[in-house]
């Protein structure tokens, strides 16, 4: 099992949630976030806003999948948040040792789905 973060461009998020879909991957959890990365310093305009280049509007995607699913989960993110520009994002990809469906009590692989 995988543990997936993906933090991307807000404008992004609409087609890579589609493109994840497409790809039957369907549990996501996400989170508005602000951060910098190598775009420190640099202002950027956002839906007509101009941002300061220090803390930058970011959407943090979390994800799940049993390790079948890893590179369909990366390969979707990847396709549908690149522009080309510095502050694309960063994809992390954990091991993930153990899930528990509240619900249910399953682990492993099943609680994921």
């Amino acid at each position: 099992m995988k543990y997936i973060i993906a933090i991307i461009q807000p404008d992004r998020l609409d087609d890579v949630l589609a493109k994840l879909e497409e790809k039957e991957i369907h549990l996501v959890t996400v989170t508005n976030v602000i951060g910098r990365g190598r775009q420190q310093g640099i202002a950027e305009v956002y839906r007509s806003h101009k941002e300061p280049g220090n803390l930058l509007r970011k959407v943090k995607l979390e994800i799940a999948v049993n390790d079948e699913f890893e590179k369909a989960t990366t390969e979707a993110i990847i396709s549908t948040a690149r522009t080309g520009n510095i502050g694309d994002g960063k994809i992390f990809v954990m091991d993930l040792d153990k899930c528990i469906r509240i619900r249910t009590g399953e682990t492993g692989e099943k609680a994921i789905g």
